[in-house]
């Protein structure tokens, strides 16, 4: 009879071998830790594979140049006027075509949260030159904005203008192509999070008297807030990388010298493949800087949590 009673107890004992205390497998299996994160697999190989085996290789062959101390690519990199401007000038073409085309995909997206007519084919409009690529829409820049293309020929056609304005190979040819080929990614993004906020809560401020504009000011743009913080730091990498439209429809020898055109002329024309790896990791710490800035501006504009309307 004792012996059974003891079998019994140990029966009741949960797995682990000690009374009281669960077996480490059910332990990380209440913290959601099981054989199910083995589909993750695929998914980490690649990134290490594709992107964190390459940023780490370059990381690590910028400190060796071919000639210098560790840092000597960095040291020529920041002391040569001509290759630091390229910093400066790829911000003055990446921040305010970023900016331009947040602040416009914002009331496009709060318009199209709805339903309406029409709705489908002004989204498929919208979004097209996602499916141009950029070669293609700096052919269609050179074919209208160019001395001999249509909107010259119209305002010459039409005397406003005496001789044909410069629109192409130079900035603004560059900051149009950028605006043209990353609206699409932002009209989207922005379009998501609108459409999660949700629309009751403005019905609710209009009940209590508040405007059209009190209610976008107060009530979806601070819920909009990190939406927005995130639409800007992805489309900022896309136009902080320019490089075909550099060369295409900009002066890459000028005014339109970014950083990607001066680490590709490192690696590729001049075959200093450590140089080159010095400016790119240089272009990522640009980019994070910016990224958290943005970020940081997000927490302090909005502060709540994840409920209550976002999606």
């Amino acid at each position: 009879m004792a012996a059974a009673v003891d079998e019994i107890k140990q029966g009741d004992q949960p797995p682990g071998g000690q009374a009281g205390r669960p077996s480490l497998r059910h332990r990380l299996a209440e913290r959601g830790v099981d054989r199910t994160l083995l589909l993750l697999a695929p998914a980490l190989l690649a990134i290490v594979l594709l992107f964190m085996y390459p940023f780490v290789y370059g990381f690590g062959l910028s400190f060796f140049p071919r000639s210098g101390g560790a840092f000597a690519n960095y040291a020529e990199f920041f002391g040569d006027p001509y290759e630091r401007d390229t910093i400066f000038k790829t911000l003055a073409l990446a921040l305010p075509a970023t900016l331009f085309n947040t602040l416009v995909a914002v009331p496009i997206a709060y318009r199209m949260r709805g339903r309406f007519r029409g709705k489908r084919t002004l989204t498929t409009l919208l979004t097209i030159p996602v499916t141009l690529g950029t070669v293609l829409v700096a052919q269609g820049l050179l074919a209208y904005l160019g001395p001999r293309g249509w909107v010259n020929r119209t305002l010459l056609g039409i005397g406003l203008i005496e001789e044909p304005v410069q629109l192409v190979q130079n900035y603004w040819g560059v900051f149009f192509a950028i605006v043209i080929s990353d609206f699409p990614f932002a009209f989207l993004l922005t379009l998501a999070f609108v459409s999660g906020i949700d629309p009751t809560l403005e019905r609710a401020a209009a009940t209590l008297g508040a405007g059209a504009w009190q209610r976008f000011r107060r009530v979806t743009l601070p819920l909009l807030a990190p939406g927005l913080g995130i639409t800007f730091c992805l489309t900022f990498v896309l136009a902080f990388s320019v490089f075909p439209s550099a060369i295409l429809v900009g002066d890459p020898a000028g005014s339109t010298r970014v950083i990607s055109v001066a680490a590709y002329r490192a690696a590729f024309e001049e075959y200093d493949y450590s140089m080159g790896s010095a400016i790119a990791i240089i272009m990522a710490a640009v980019e994070l800087t910016v990224i958290v800035i943005v970020l940081a501006w997000r927490s302090r504009l909005y502060r709540g949590t994840s409920a209550g309307g976002k999606g």
